[in-house]
């Protein structure tokens, strides 16, 4: 099914942004792990809509009901079920859609897809609300692998063309909490304060931006990992590309390596502390598809929202004709701040498959 990812550790969500309910199923997850029921709740806060100015204000409280696989807070063996009750849709919004499709959205492709049935009130299942399934499963995912020394926090690298600072080269687990109680997840308050301002002004103008998240996960063994199609950049990005609104995934250096030399790129190796490590990591922690032991490093590039204020053309699917379209409802002037928490969500749940998969003295 193309709504679910992972292999020993097999994760799927379902619903739709307007339906009754959301949630998410995760098969084979090791049974006696205690789960902080108030520190889940902390992270999925970090994602919920309505609580600023730059955010949709659509309300919804986003606490998961647990069906299954949690007993006295702590995994039994069973696969664990979550789901999270919609609790404010303004469907009406939505109305017409099914026969003018939004520019940037999926409404004209599920349209073709499914014939015309496609529940596209919201975005359906393509919708960014689907991302809060996906932060129980990748919220659970971290405490397990935080038990086991493996950290994973991420901020925002960039929004509306403003840069933030990048992690340094060994980024701590201190680091990644401090980021995470922010209202506004960035490594400079400078730096945040002006992407605020210009994502005021965008929204002013009717319009979006798009974003980079920057995500580490420290603590990781080398060795994690295969060549070729199933190596950790393979894995990660698989599952990354999942998330709504995504368009591009790098690693280390990324891009940036093509205008690099050799001489540039190649990361020294050297002990420290009886450790091999690099002295820089522009490999992002991963060599031939398997970690090194440093720092795993990614980047993920977050579209502008496309609902926005202005109006757009599109065309009337049951005439072929063109018309002039005003999206209405309730959204994100930019969406990679609230985005930020699922980019963690995600990584944390691909290593601990990973881990789960292999013998690698972990569990």
């Amino acid at each position: 099914m193309s709504s679910e990812f992972g292999k020993r550790l097999l994760i799927s969500v379902f619903g739709q942004s307007h339906g009754k309910a959301i949630g998410v199923t995760m098969d084979g997850l090791p049974a006696g792990e205690p789960i902080n029921l108030e520190e889940l709740q902390a992270f999925l806060d970090r994602r919920r809509p309505g609580q600023g100015p730059l955010t949709t204000a659509r309300r919804e409280t986003d606490r998961p009901e647990f069906l299954s696989g949690l007993e006295d807070g702590i995994t039994c063996g069973a696969p664990l079920c979550a789901v999270i009750r919609n609790q404010d849709q303004h469907s009406g919004d939505y109305t017409g859609l099914d026969r003018t499709p939004r520019p940037g959205h999926a409404d004209f492709t599920a349209h073709i897809k499914w014939n015309g049935h496609a529940d596209m009130r919201g975005g359906g299942h393509f919708s960014g609300r689907l991302t809060a399934p996906l932060c129980i499963a990748g919220g659970i995912a971290k405490q397990i692998l935080a038990r086991r020394g493996i950290f994973v926090g991420a901020h925002l690298a960039a929004a509306a063309g403003i840069p933030d600072t990048s992690f340094p080269l060994l980024p701590t687990a201190a680091l990644f909490e401090e980021t995470a109680r922010k209202p506004f997840p960035v490594l400079s308050d400078d730096a945040g304060q002006a992407m605020q301002a210009a994502i005021r002004q965008v929204r002013a103008d009717g319009d979006s931006v798009g974003g980079i998240i920057e995500c580490a996960a420290i603590g990781l063994p080398a060795g994690l990992g295969d060549p070729m199609f199933d190596g950790m950049e393979n894995r990660l990005s698989s599952a990354l590309f999942g998330i709504p609104a995504v368009k591009g995934v790098e690693f280390g250096a990324g891009f940036a390596a093509a205008s690099m030399r050799g001489s540039q790129h190649n990361d020294p190796f050297s002990v420290i502390n009886r450790q091999i490590s690099t002295a820089s990591n522009h490999a992002g922690g991963i060599l031939g598809g398997i970690t090194t032991g440093m720092p795993l490093v990614l980047r993920v590039a977050i579209k502008p929202t496309p609902s926005i204020a202005r109006c757009q053309q599109t065309v009337d699917l049951s005439s072929s004709t063109p018309v002039q379209l005003e999206v209405r409802g309730r959204h994100d002037p930019c969406i990679a701040p609230r985005a930020v928490p699922v980019v963690e969500a995600v990584t944390a749940s691909v290593l601990l498959d990973v881990l789960l998969e292999g013998n690698h003295g972990t569990f």
